[in-house]
Formats: C-alpha cells, sequence, structure tokens
C-alpha cells in the first residue's frame, strides 16, 4: 500500500491557535496533533471554550494556524476550500427565507463561481437524501427546525464535498427530532462515504456517531484522549442500551470531568 493511498483526510501537527485583541492574547488551541482517516466519522468532544469550533474553522480555512500545520487532503486548508472539497454544516441552518427548500440547495450553484457539479447528485436527489422528497418547494418558515437542518445538510453536500464539517448542527433541536437526526445522519454517512468532523457537547451524540472521538480540554484547548468507539458502523439508538456503549459513555463522561 503507498503512501497516497494511506494519506489522511486530515493531519494536524503540533497545531496553535492565538488571538491577539487590545487587552491579551488567548491561546484557543495549543499542540493540537491527530489524524483523521479518509471516509472516517469523528466526533470532536469537549467543554465549552477548548476550541471546538476553531480547530473546525482551521481545516475550512477560515482560521489561520498560528503554529504548527494542518494538512487536508494532501494539500492546504486554503487549496481544499479553493477546490470546493469541503462542505459545512453550522448549528443555524442559514436559509435564505425568500428561497424554497431546492432553490436553498442549488445555491452555491449561483455563488462564488458556482460548483460543478459533474456526475454528483442533483439538489432534487439531495433532498431524496436527507429525507424530504415533497418538501422541495416548501419556504424555510413552513418547515420544522429538523427539516431546515436537513436541507442545510443538503446543501453542504452539493457538488460531493470529501470533507463535511458540522459544528453542533443538532444542537438547537429537541430529543427526539435530534435522536432522528443522528440516525439519518450515519445513513447519510455510509451512503456518501463522506469523511465527517462533528462538534457537539453531548457524550451520548459523540459516540453513537463517530467511529473515534477527539475529547479536547479547555484553557487552553488541548487533546486530551483519541477514543476508539468499538461498535458496529451501522448503528440504530438501540445501541446505547447496551453494555459497550455504556462503557464507552463513562469513559468519555470521566475524560471531561478530568479537563
Amino acid at each position: 500500500m503507498n503512501a497516497q493511498t494511506i494519506a489522511p483526510a486530515v493531519a494536524c501537527r503540533a497545531l496553535s491557535v492565538r488571538f491577539v485583541t487590545e487587552r491579551r492574547t488567548v491561546t484557543a488551541l495549543e499542540n493540537v496533533s491527530f489524524d483523521i482517516p479518509k471516509g472516517a466519522f469523528l466526533s470532536l468532544l469537549g467543554p465549552s471554550g477548548c476550541g471546538k469550533s476553531t480547530l473546525l474553522r482551521v481545516v475550512a480555512d477560515l482560521v489561520n494556524a498560528s503554529e504548527g500545520a494542518c494538512d487536508v487532503l494532501g494539500g492546504t486548508p486554503e487549496q481544499a476550500r479553493r477546490e470546493r472539497k469541503l462542505g459545512f454544516v453550522f448549528q443555524d441552518a442559514a436559509l435564505l427565507p425568500w428561497r424554497t427548500a431546492i432553490q436553498n440547495v442549488e445555491l452555491p450553484l449561483e455563488v462564488g463561481g458556482g460548483i460543478k457539479r459533474g456526475s454528483s447528485p442533483t439538489p432534487r436527489e439531495l433532498l431524496r437524501l436527507v429525507g424530504l422528497e415533497g418538501w422541495e418547494n416548501s419556504f424555510p418558515h413552513e418547515l420544522s427546525g429538523g427539516m431546515r437542518q436537513r436541507v442545510s445538510i443538503a446543501r453542504a453536500l452539493l457538488g460531493s464535498p470529501q470533507i463535511l464539517l458540522m459544528d453542533e448542527p443538532f444542537g438547537a433541536l429537541d430529543e427526539i427530532t435530534r435522536d432522528r437526526l443522528n440516525e439519518e445522519l450515519l445513513r447519510i454517512w455510509q451512503e456518501t462515504k463522506t469523511t465527517i468532523l462533528f462538534v457537539t457537547h453531548s457524550i451520548y451524540e459523540a459516540a453513537f456517531l463517530g467511529q473515534k472521538v477527539l475529547v479536547l480540554a479547555a484553557n487552553p484547548g488541548r487533546v486530551r484522549e483519541m477514543v476508539d468507539i468499538d461498535l458496529p458502523a451501522t448503528r440504530d439508538l438501540a445501541i446505547r442500551d447496551s453494555a459497550e456503549f455504556v462503557r464507552i459513555a463513562a469513559h468519555l463522561r470521566a475524560l471531561l470531568g478530568s479537563c
């Protein structure tokens, strides 16, 4: 197996990020190192202020590293962004209220030079993928919070990005909707084979979704532990009652308690 075959989707080496204000310098991340294999699902878990969202933004080329390096798909984050290899889903669906669901998904085709779709799924196919067939012509105010996030995910998948970055996309949803979307996201990940980095404050969500969980400690943000999730790739919510899941969740809780 050659080096190109085994190259990770994301590789951070001694990554540090500092923000300088008029009053002080804040270290958001310090000496962070980890790899993410292509096609993997990584959950980022940690207390508020540990730099989870900052790390996601470094990968997305929205924040620059102060020290160290972040390699994305064999190049720089800027190269990955310019080549449209990244998709981003925020906590707020950020849909344009005057555009229908399908028109919101089509938006990346119209801005910044547009996306060369090639043989990748169409907006209509992506809405079907996220379970919104029949809702294509609905406006955001006609959709529930969970449905709006599905539109946001479909929009982020337009152009078949190789990496999907998700910053607490289900954090504002009720527990029932959140559980349902967790299962849907696993299905979408398995169908698309996209590498996913998923930020969450929820121990159960991190363990249920991730193949690995990167636990970050705060002040400054740093790696506490990379935890392998030894569960089947195909999961449903019932797995959270299993002894292995309970053990994993207890370990993650203990790690957070020592952060």
